[in-house]
């Protein structure tokens, strides 16, 4: 078996210039190849409660699926949707209800809700599952792109040509959502898989970042040489804080480091005839 290299990472969440307390959730399993970040709302405490269940439900459900897998049932034909998309989007739609049945068990977490990004590393690839208005870009040879689409009020505005990208941004309704966590029964999962490039460096964030910082702003932060991701982390938070921090602050770096993509998966130690 070929010797396990683990990508290089760091998580990193903060309450911000403005909250008392951080509704933002974060989960990262470096090994494993799996980052969750969730950004809560609702009443009271109910949104650190969404987001918590959230990020909880969702790497459990992965990090007990995941060695279940047999390797013959991640192959992928060309234009075939993996089976991790499939398992990823499943654990998500779990997640949300979880939330549903806990908000209508316990009245102080009515209402409750949360976004979602999910990030899970795979036979080279990259299958990334979001929910909401958290999101995950890559940076890749000095350019820096946006794989998932807010799914929100805003968005829709400017997709339809209602509205500009700089309108948007200087609009009062930047927290409407279209979708969330908690809110219906039926949720759709937008999920998507892309291949993996040695040196790739991946952001997932909650809008407490982007809402502060612009993509300039990110293009000259991570793109500040080979820096460790636990300082570039560390950078992006202090940055968003220091123009506001009006929202809570979560960020989780990850790079695709030499020899990564040879290396067998972390579960196949599990399987038969592997040491």
């Amino acid at each position: 078996m070929a010797e396990r290299i683990v990508l290089e990472g760091a998580a990193l969440s903060d309450c911000g210039q403005v909250r008392a307390h951080n509704e933002d959730a974060v989960f990262l399993d470096l090994e494993a190849g799996i980052a969750v970040l969730a950004d809560g709302m609702g009443g009271y405490n109910a949104g650190e409660v969404a987001s918590g269940l959230a990020v909880n439900l969702i790497s459990q459900g992965l990090m007990n699926r995941l060695p279940l897998e047999k390797p013959a049932a991640r192959g992928e034909l060309p234009g075939a949707r993996g089976a991790a998309a499939k398992l990823v989007e499943e654990q998500v739609v779990l997640a949300n209800r979880g939330i549903l049945e806990a908000a209508a068990t316990q009245a102080e977490c009515a209402g409750m809700g949360t976004t979602v990004v999910v990030a899970l590393f795979h036979w080279g690839k990259i299958c990334v599952g979001h929910v909401g208005d958290s999101r995950l870009y890559r940076w890749r040879k000095g350019v820096l792109e946006q794989l998932t689409r807010d799914h929100s009020f805003l968005q829709e505005q400017v997709e339809s040509g209602i509205l500009t990208e700089d309108e948007a941004r200087r609009s009062t309704y930047r927290s409407l959502l279209t979708r969330a966590l908690g809110i219906d029964p039926e949720i759709e999962v937008e999920v998507g898989e892309y291949a993996l490039d040695e040196g790739d460096l991946f952001l997932l964030c909650s809008d407490g970042l982007t809402d502060m910082l612009e993509a300039d702003d990110l293009r000259s932060i991570i793109g500040h040489g080979e820096a460790p991701t636990q300082d570039i982390a560390a950078h992006l938070v202090a940055e968003a804080n220091a123009r506001g921090g009006r929202d809570n602050v979560s960020v989780i770096l990850l790079r695709v480091p030499a020899g990564f993509l040879q290396a067998d998966p972390w579960w196949q130690r599990w399987l038969p005839g592997h040491s």
